[in-house]
């Protein structure tokens, strides 16, 4: 892990100055436990825990600005059982790690962090620097080593400007690494719009196909990429989106140049009982060697329905299909929140083997297949 730039940060901490720190100290954290069962064959029974402190810190400078901090940690420990044979994981490594200087209308970020936008909930093309599972209850996701700067107008408009170093490993969407040393960088424009907000925003970095390629077809060690976005949501009744990424890479090898996806989506909440919300998307994505290509493409849709029993229960459904593949993936969770407990009861039904969410390998692998799983979380 980025060991380095965790350690420059706690020296960053730890100097400044004393009245700064005051009594704004802060230490939560979420302790997580799971078990669960994969009935496809061969047969599998996981279990695993989760525990990701925090360290949080807020005070004022002076009367006009903030300085606060966040640092946590994600240990993680799970076993596999299969067939007889038994396989066990475990890993401890910085979670968030971020300093903020804040004004009424500004703020700048630097460290670990996380950095997402966009107006899609599902099938996310602006998912470029995080790999959250709609399917996630808790929505946990790496951060990215960046500095992040906004800027809010009075009109509700605002700017972001980015900077990325250090992130070495594939995020979101992406096939090959960021080349090591090198720096990424972008920015975004959110502006306000009749019955809504639309935002245009751009990336540029330098990948790394190396890893990835065989040695046969890696003839180059870096690709220039750059990707232009546009999104826009709109509240007319039912909230209505979309967002559109096209994404150039100029190769010296084999794979196609330009890459693609666009997604629509509507969502609205029905005054039966006690509130039924519906929501719903489509993800078209291709590349090829023209931009809008589809030599290879994918169309993905996805619907969700979640609907609160009470004040402490609520039951959830997701159901996607690869129009493609012709494959369907279904999930459903009931959850139980009390005060600082929350219980999951998770099923899902899928194909053994598919391509949903560029999350099908590590611990989003419990999703393969059918089963169930139980979670339990304690917030402190």
């Amino acid at each position: 892990m980025n060991t380095t730039r965790l350690n420059l940060f706690l020296i960053l901490l730890t100097t400044l100055p004393g009245p700064l720190w005051g009594q704004s100290y802060i230490f939560s954290g979420q302790a997580i436990g799971w078990a669960g069962m994969n009935i496809y064959e061969p047969v599998q029974f996981l279990t695993g825990i989760r525990y990701i402190p925090q360290l949080t810190f807020s005070d004022s400078v002076g009367h006009t600005y903030t300085l606060d901090a966040e640092i946590s940690f994600h240990a993680r420990g799970s076993a596999t059982l299969a067939e007889s044979q038994a396989g066990t994981t475990g890993s401890l490594k910085p979670y968030r790690a971020w300093l903020r200087f804040s004004g009424n209308r500004f703020e700048l970020r630097a460290g670990l962090q996380k950095v997402n936008f966009g107006s899609a909930t599902i099938l996310r093309p602006l998912m470029w620097f995080d790999r959250m599972d709609p399917r996630d209850p808790l929505q946990l996701t790496d951060g990215v080593y960046a500095l992040l700067g906004r800027y809010y107008f009075l009109n509700n408009a605002n700017i972001w400007i980015w900077g990325l170093y250090g992130n070495h490993d594939t995020k979101g969407w992406e096939y090959y690494p960021t080349l090591k040393g090198t720096v990424e960088f972008g920015g975004r424009g959110q502006v306000p719009v009749p019955g809504g907000e639309m935002a245009l925003s751009w990336h540029h970095r330098t990948a790394d196909p190396s890893q990835i390629l065989p040695d046969t077809l890696n003839t180059a060690t870096r690709i220039p990429e750059n990707r232009l976005a546009i999104d826009g949501r709109f509240d007319i009744g039912p909230g209505l989106w979309f967002e559109g990424v096209l994404i150039h890479r100029k190769p010296e090898q084999p794979i196609p140049e330009f890459r693609q996806f666009l997604n629509t989506g509507i969502d609205y909440t029905f005054t039966v009982g006690n509130g039924l919300h519906l929501s719903g998307e489509m993800l078209l994505a291709g590349e090829g060697e023209r931009p809008f290509d589809r030599q290879q493409g994918v169309l993905f849709g996805g619907i969700t329905a979640s609907y609160p029993i009470g004040l402490l229960h609520q039951i959830q459904a997701m159901v996607f299909y690869d129009f493609n593949g012709k494959q369907t993936y279904r999930f459903v969770n009931w959850s139980v929140t009390t005060d600082r407990w929350t219980g999951y009861f998770m099923g899902f039904w899928n194909p053994e083997q598919y391509r949903l969410f560029n999350l099908e390998t590590g611990e989003n692998a419990l999703f393969n297949g059918a089963g169930f799983q139980v979670m339990l979380v304690y917030n402190h």
